[in-house]
């Protein structure tokens, strides 16, 4: 279980925000595209240090990927494609954060009996863990363990718990940074686990009669 499995609960909320936004008339991919400006914003912000500014434009953001799901299904405008851009603009998105981490001013967090790691060094762990996460569950259906139209997931963080604990790292950095470099090292190691979770679930897929 993840710390989003009852985002059913909040199908009724979606379609209100589906109606509300399309009679904006833009288009389900449009609104997808259009989340990457707040993330360039709050890159922007991060990069100043300024952690309350570029967690509201970050919300932001995360606000928006939801708009472009809401629209296609309130619109009857769900494609393959829209999917997939979805899913590529969710890693830009994720990949733009943890780019503008490197140059934010967050404090080393010292671990007993071990030398102290840079965070550039947890941030390089924490997304070698989410690429590999989402990159497990392309290749168990590349190599046919999961049929079609099935998906691997599963294990501690998916992408959205990622993205809501690295927000909580940001707004909380506003009153001290160092509970920001607790939470990338944090996301650092889930994330990693998270990835052996699913390859150990291929695995036994892989090998079940």
């Amino acid at each position: 279980m993840t710390l989003y499995t009852k985002r059913e609960r909040f199908a009724s909320l979606s379609v209100k925000v589906g109606i509300a936004f399309s009679k904006l008339r833009l288009s389900p991919n449009m609104w997808t595209m259009i989340s990457l400006i707040p993330i360039l914003i709050s890159l922007y912000f991060l990069l100043k240090s300024n952690f309350l500014l570029a967690a509201i434009f970050f919300i932001i953001s995360a606000f928006l990927d939801i708009v472009d799901g809401s629209v296609a299904r309130v619109t009857g405008r769900v494609s393959k494609f829209g999917a997939y851009l979805d899913t590529v603009v969710d890693r830009y998105v994720e990949a733009i954060i943890i780019f503008a981490l490197l140059f934010a001013a967050l404090p080393v967090i010292t671990i007993p009996y071990l030398p102290a790691i840079p965070i550039a060094a947890w941030l390089y762990l924490y997304f070698f863990g989410s690429i590999m996460t989402t990159y497990v569950k392309a290749a168990a259906k590349e190599k046919e363990i999961i049929g079609q139209g099935n998906e691997l997931k599963g294990g501690l963080l998916e992408r959205a718990d990622r993205m809501i604990l690295l927000f909580i790292g940001i707004l909380a950095a506003v009153y001290d940074p160092l509970f920001l470099s607790g939470m990338v090292i944090l996301l650092a190691v889930l994330s990693n686990v998270s990835a052996l979770q699913r390859i150990w679930k291929a695995r036994k897929l892989a090998t079940s009669p």
